[in-house]
């Protein structure tokens, strides 16, 4: 009987070690971020001041997709372009490209954009072309109304995203390499027995392989880029940052629009973290297979 009375006691005690195990296993940094994030979406429906400020930001929030999507798509294929220079057998072409990265992952990003928005922009004349362009446009009857100062916000724009692309497609050049040179040289050497050419066999056997196991990197170096964006307002391009820059300077109502702004950051990027968990879990679940 005493013997059954102190396994019992063994079971609960183990019982109770299981549970706040479990306890102390559980997120309870998102319960505290879900918490927030419901007071200050209760506060966006109940709340008028809120609510105008999401209204002001909803423009914001669409410049920084734009500018987010359209720069890690330029800084990809630039990453791609600089990781297969750098694993060239060509001594110009390696050193070029690893100048190239060397020199970008240097220089704070915050640096490169104004470089490109002061000094590199206005060597492209952005803006005089899309003038130019809208006025061909209307010559072939497009009918398109566009004044010099929506050229120069297009302008800057541009800039913008041409020095994020530049600066991360050092970064994912980096990603690229490390995943190509991932792949086991026996693959190419299976691609040159079944008589594909280089391009071939870097096509359909090398990249969809480096591609499944730099994807999760990829993926973050994006959440990155989308937090990155909002130094394009050093250039005065209306993302999210910028509008709420300019809404607390002409209302003073700094506390509540920074909220709103750190709180629209962190739902982008929390969702975006929860994409990159799951396709993590996805290419593992299917190597497993």
């Amino acid at each position: 009987m005493a013997a059954k009375t102190e396994t019992l006691s063994g079971r609960s005690q183990s019982d109770a070690r299981d549970r706040a195990n479990r306890l102390a296993e559980l997120p309870w940094w998102a319960f505290l971020i879900i918490l927030v994030g419901v007071i200050l979406v209760y506060n966006f429906l109940t709340n008028k001041t809120y609510g105008e400020i999401i209204g002001t930001l909803v423009d914001g929030v669409k410049i920084t997709a734009f500018a987010a999507v359209s720069a890690y798509f330029f800084a990809l294929l630039l990453g791609l372009t600089t990781a297969l220079m750098q694993l060239s057998s060509n001594v110009v072409t390696r050193n070029i490209a690893q100048l190239y990265v060397q020199i970008v992952r240097g220089i704070p990003i915050i640096v490169q954009i104004l470089y490109w928005g002061f000094v590199i922009g206005p060597l492209l004349g952005i803006a005089d072309k899309v003038q130019s362009l809208v006025v061909w446009l209307n010559q072939m009857n497009f009918e398109i109304e566009m004044s010099r100062a929506e050229a120069t916000k297009i302008d800057f724009m541009v800039r913008g995203i041409l020095a994020l692309a530049f600066s991360y497609g050092a970064f994912s050049s980096e990603v690229f390499r490390a995943g190509l040179q991932s792949v086991e040289k026996g693959q190419r050497e299976a691609g040159v027995a079944l008589g594909l050419s280089w391009l071939q066999s870097l096509r359909f056997i090398i990249l969809p392989q480096a591609f499944r196991r730099i994807l999760p990197p990829l993926g973050n170096d994006f959440i990155s880029m989308v937090k990155e964006t909002a130094l394009l307002s050093a250039l005065g391009v209306g993302e999210i940052t910028q509008l709420g820059k300019k809404y607390s300077a002409a209302s003073f109502l700094y506390f509540q629009t920074y909220n709103t702004v750190a709180f629209l950051y962190l739902s982008l990027t929390l969702l975006l973290s929860s994409g990159v968990r799951y396709m993590e879990k996805r290419l593992k679940s299917d190597q497993r297979k």
